[in-house]
């Protein structure tokens, strides 16, 4: 069906992963006053701004979409949706995204979405042809859903909002890099110039521990500062070591893309875990 189709050029899976580190800003930056109405506005605005990002993502990567196995069969791709009309779609989700924003939210949380939007069309979608610290680039957008939840509560930017930042940085880099040795030979095939393929798998398995480790350090600050809980720490922290030790394994593996997969796919479990122990120690702290 053609809403199907309209429906996975948003990249739904990438939307509501970033609805569910929105959230956890959000509750966070509330204070055990959640004000429900406000947080759907900023859901529904801040889903109708990525979506729109997602649009356009598929515009600008069309061409090299088309040589890999996992792309190759998106829309655009297969020209089942016009670039004309996709144009349209993105378009039209993006202003009323930030309409939302702009109206029902707050400056800074819209400003949050600006920067999210921008980075990882203008800068992210453009540089990680040409390099390979575009990983570093599209890490930025990622990280400013937090933020964005975090402003509409709090209506303020400070350390917290950093640490959240942080977080939310340390932990893509980390994924991404799992996600580039686990899909190694199709991004070479496209030729984007990703961190294994221009500096082996080998130190991208080193930056991916840096990175693991980092994430973990935020999470301690999370408590040090005292914006959480043991209730917070004490699970995080567990799935965090469990992360941890599977880096390290990282290093003793014959086969690298079965070790990326599970690598990649228990970042999700980390990343939801501390999602939703952030948000329910905001009730609790």
């Amino acid at each position: 069906m053609l809403i199907q189709k309209y429906y996975r050029i948003t990249k739904p899976g990438i939307v509501y992963g970033n609805l569910l580190t929105t959230t956890a800003g959000f509750f966070l930056g509330s204070k055990n006053s959640v004000d429900f109405s406000l947080l759907l506005f900023l859901l529904s605005g801040t889903a109708l701004v990525i979506a729109s990002g997602c649009v356009f993502n598929n515009i600008i990567d069309r061409d090299i979409d088309k040589l890999m196995t996992r792309t190759k069969v998106r829309p655009l791709v297969q020209n089942s949706i016009s670039i004309e009309r996709a144009f349209l779609f993105g378009s039209t989700l993006g202003i009323s995204g930030f309409v939302v924003l702009l109206m029902f939210t707050n400056t800074l949380t819209f400003i949050a979405g600006l920067v999210g939007f921008v980075s990882y069309l203008a800068i992210y979608s453009y540089w990680k042809r040409r390099t390979s610290f575009a990983t570093l680039l599209g890490s930025i957008s990622g990280s400013m859903p937090p933020i964005a939840g975090y402003a509409a509560s709090a209506n303020q930017f400070d350390l917290v909002a950093l640490l959240l930042f942080l977080v939310l940085f340390f932990w893509q880099m980390a994924h991404f890099y799992a996600i580039a040795i686990y899909r190694f030979d199709e991004y070479k095939k496209a030729n984007i110039p990703l961190w294994p393929i221009v500096r082996g798998v080998l130190e991208t398995k080193m930056q991916i521990l840096f990175f693991t480790i980092a994430f973990g350090s935020v999470l301690v600050l999370f408590n040090h500062f005292g914006y959480s809980s043991f209730w917070f720490l004490v699970p995080t922290f567990i799935v965090f070591l469990l992360w941890l030790k599977l880096s390290l394994e990282g290093f003793q593996t014959k086969n690298d893309k079965n070790w990326a997969r599970r690598f990649f796919l228990f970042s999700q479990l980390v990343i939801l875990t501390f999602s939703v122990f952030i948000s329910i120690d905001a009730f609790l702290h």
